[in-house]
Order: structure tokens, then C-alpha cells, then sequence
């Protein structure tokens, strides 16, 4: 018996066809109703042209120190998916060095902006 899951996002775009609103639902899911995000990052792994297909989408409340910490959270889960997928704890590790530096040099972007 194969088990499945459906994973459903749903994006409302304002009038510039911008994205307002996204939400998120999946089937396996304990929670009932749709989720609200403000951001998503799609890959998908094509096997026949060996090619990454993405959709990155980002509402209009998205902030810059949330877009830091998403940005940094996934690349974070990236090293640990990367290592988890191919056993290289080295490289995976440099992936969080990058990831850490990248979040520091960010936030203190961030912070010349403000002031």
C-alpha cells in the first residue's frame, strides 16, 4: 500500500500580480486549516535535463530580518540535508560556516540601513 501526501501552497497576487498572501496545507498534517507564510522556496529536481527548477515567492509583510533568518535557517537545513544525502560532514560544515558568516554580515547590513 503506498501512503501519499499532498503538499497544496496557494498564492494571491494584488493587482500588479504581486504576491499578497500565502498559504500552505498538507494532507499528513495534524492541523486542519491552511497555514500563513510569508515566504517559500521551491526545488525540484529534474532528472532528465539534471537541472534544479525553482519557485521563490515572497509577500509584500516579508521583512528584511525575516528574509535573514530565512535565508539563513535554509541554508542551515540545506547542509544538514546535504550531509544527510551524501555522508560529507566536511563539506556540510562549510556550508554552515558560509551560512553563519552570511547571517552576520546581513544583520550587520541590516543594521548600517536603519541608522
Amino acid at each position: 500500500m503506498n501512503n501519499k501526501s499532498t503538499i497544496t501552497l496557494e498564492v494571491t497576487l494584488d493587482e500588479q500580480k504581486m504576491p499578497d498572501t500565502i498559504t500552505w496545507s498538507a494532507t499528513q498534517s495534524e492541523v486542519n486549516e491552511p497555514l500563513d507564510a510569508r515566504a517559500f522556496m521551491l526545488s525540484i529536481w529534474d532528472p532528465a535535463e539534471r537541472n534544479a527548477l525553482r519557485i521563490d515567492l515572497w509577500t509584500k509583510k516579508m521583512m528584511v530580518d525575516e528574509m535573514n533568518d530565512f535565508f539563513f535557517q535554509t541554508m542551515m537545513t540545506m547542509a544538514d540535508s546535504y550531509q544527510r544525502s551524501t555522508n560529507n560532514a566536511e563539506l556540510s560544515a562549510e556550508m554552515k560556516t558560509f551560512a553563519k558568516s552570511f547571517y552576520a554580515k546581513a544583520n550587520e547590513e541590516m543594521k548600517k540601513n536603519v541608522l
